[in-house]
């Protein structure tokens, strides 16, 4: 086989990872890569999304070995969700076709895919305009039949301001859609909670079409599971609009939290600001973020940054960090990255306990100041209470299981002599 044929036969290898399927090596030999997040597929229809290898630009952080039965084609009844709904909003169910009427974006990935085909019901909230909710509405999950898949729209009228709690727990494996829409002036805080059982499988992607002058927060917290992967993206229907992107993630011996956002500047004059925090603990424990934000030709007047931080509290955990930043004009107001990974510093523990502060107690001051200003962002009072008190549970938890492995290497240790 010449030089020539070997290139052609990866070239249409890699033709396969991006979702153009049915390509032969010697259409390949004028093939090139994707050069640009905006040439990535986007697509309702399952057959342009090749099953992952691991080898993909966007599946290769993913142990997508144990992610078969998530990734196959296949269908699953509505989910039960158990929903707490203020004055205000209503829930209804409609066809995957109606909720690509209203404008949602198309699945960036396979598991997004096989959601939505995969969902044979949607259900959609609808915030009604003009409306400013009192109290958060409330979207709880608890388990899931194993595969799963779940499909929801959520869609905020003009003007209208209100945050949405959407609580996962229990176990199974679930891939998941959420399609947000919201309308001109509007104001809509999204809180995705994943604190799933050790065993569970979560794929999820969170998309929002932001409306003119409008304003978005997207926040994950997850502390729980055995592979969560949660992409939040983000597209402009109009000028004038702001979109955040918060996350805190907590990964123990184990987990793999993975965690991805894809901001697309489309339009002009709009903001966006994204900021992810991580902790690692054990010898096991993977963390992944990728941000990705792109600032089209047509963008002029564009303010955006994104943030990346992982705090690496034992030997052998490990974050990946990969932020990254494409300028079609120079026209903007702002843009910028960062990204940093580091291990816990001696230095503030030492501080802590020479003035009394036992190790474990100081450890968790630590990383209770390092999540702060992210769980401050969280818009009501109760509901920041409630992401505490999770963070904090799960800061014990991991302390009684170093505690508990400690103990138990110690036993060992003595019997063997």
């Amino acid at each position: 086989m010449s030089v020539a044929d070997t290139l052609a036969e990866s070239a249409a290898a890699i033709a396969q990872g991006t979702g153009q399927t049915h390509v032969d090596p010697a259409a390949a030999r004028g093939f090139v890569p994707v050069q640009s997040r905006a040439e990535r597929t986007a697509s309702f229809d399952l057959a342009d999304f090749a099953v992952p290898k691991g080898r993909e630009e966007e599946w290769r952080f993913t142990p997508v070995k144990k992610l078969s039965a998530l990734l196959a084609e296949g269908t699953s009844p509505a989910l039960g969700w158990d929903l707490d709904l203020p004055d205000g909003v209503s829930t209804s169910t409609i066809t995957p076709q109606q909720a690509r009427d209203l404008g949602i974006l198309a699945p960036q990935d396979r598991a997004a895919a096989v959601a939505a085909a995969g969902a044979l019901k949607v259900l959609l909230l609808d915030i009604a305009a003009e409306a400013e909710l009192t109290r958060p509405v409330r979207m709880r999950l608890d388990g899931a039949a194993s595969p799963a898949h779940a499909h929801v729209v959520i869609r905020a009228g003009h003007h209208s301001r209100a945050t949405v709690v959407i609580d996962h727990q229990g176990g199974g494996q679930l891939t998941e859609l959420v399609s947000v829409v919201t309308d001109d002036a509007s104001d809509l805080t999204v809180v995705s909670g994943q604190r799933w059982q050790d065993d569970a499988i979560h794929l999820g992607q969170h998309d929002a079409l932001v409306g003119r002058d409008a304003t978005y927060r997207h926040i994950s917290v997850t502390l729980g599971g055995e592979i969560v992967r949660l992409n939040a993206n983000v597209r402009y229907a109009g000028s004038g609009g702001d979109a955040t992107l918060l996350g805190v993630y907590f990964a123990d011996a184990g987990q793999h939290l993975e965690h991805r956002s894809f901001v697309d500047h489309n339009t002009p004059h709009c903001k966006s600001h994204v900021t992810y925090k991580g902790a690692l603990q054990g010898a096991t424990a993977r963390t992944v973020w990728v941000g990705d934000a792109l600032i089209r030709a047509a963008a002029e007047g564009t303010d955006t940054y994104e943030l990346n931080r992982n705090l690496i509290l034992t030997d052998g955990a490990r974050a990946d960090s990969v932020p990254n930043l494409e300028i079609e004009t120079g026209e903007i107001e702002g843009a910028g990255h960062a990204s940093a990974t580091g291990r816990f510093d001696d230095l503030q523990l030492f501080y802590l306990q020479a003035r009394g502060i036992p190790e474990d107690e100081a450890k968790r001051l630590v990383v209770r100041g390092f999540f702060a200003d992210i769980v401050r962002e969280i818009p009501l009072a109760d509901l920041r209470d409630e992401v505490s008190a999770a963070i904090e549970a799960e800061l014990a938890a991991t302390a009684y299981a170093a505690a508990a492995s400690t103990t138990d290497n110690s036993l060992d240790s003595t019997k063997e002599n």
